[in-house]
């Protein structure tokens, strides 16, 4: 057997649906709220997944910004293998489908099956460091843009005696 499980996650909850192996489903697709009680039910269900099938289940889920960050920490603590997927993939899969369906109990049933046609890599967990390293970059870029703005709007508004005095703020003299 090949378990997997595949989980929808959306602000504050997570849409769980399993597969022991390819094409076959494990019991209904269910929802879990990202507390410690329902990341705990979720665990609960990992747990069953693997008492039926005797592996330990990867779990897949698409990339959500900060609304993975609880359940990939919990799921992270726990030891599962964690397998998070580009958005742009997932669509990708689903539009090659024929139902146009789009429900959190659906796409969590493609996941499941995006794992078995694909070669997904796993979870790789950062490091503090290029965290912290991607963090810098982004405030580099943004205050870099600012300061092109402004010099462009100085430029602009020289010949026509306005002064900026911020990037958006402008006083006629």
């Amino acid at each position: 057997m090949n378990p997997v499980v595949g989980l929808d996650i959306s602000k504050g909850e997570s849409q769980v649906q399993a597969f022991v192996d390819k094409g076959k489903p494990f019991r209904k697709s269910f929802k879990v709220s990202h507390t410690l009680e329902g990341l705990g039910l979720l665990v609960e269900f990992l747990d069953q997944v693997q008492n039926e099938t005797g592996q330990k289940p990867p779990v897949i889920l698409e990339a959500t910004g900060h609304y993975q960050t609880p359940v990939v920490q919990y799921l992270d603590e726990r030891g599962y293998l964690l397998i998070i997927i580009n958005p742009l993939i997932s669509y990708k899969a689903k539009s090659s489908s024929l139902r146009k369906v789009k429900t959190d109990a659906v796409d969590a049933y493609l996941l499941c099956e995006l794992y078995y046609k694909e070669e997904l890599e796993p979870y790789k967990k950062r490091g503090i460091q290029l965290l912290n390293l991607r963090n810098l970059t982004r405030q580099h870029e943004n205050i870099t843009g600012v300061m092109i703005q402004t010099k462009l709007q100085f430029q602009a508004g020289g010949s026509k005696g306005t002064v900026l005095l911020l990037p958006t703020t402008s006083f006629d003299w």
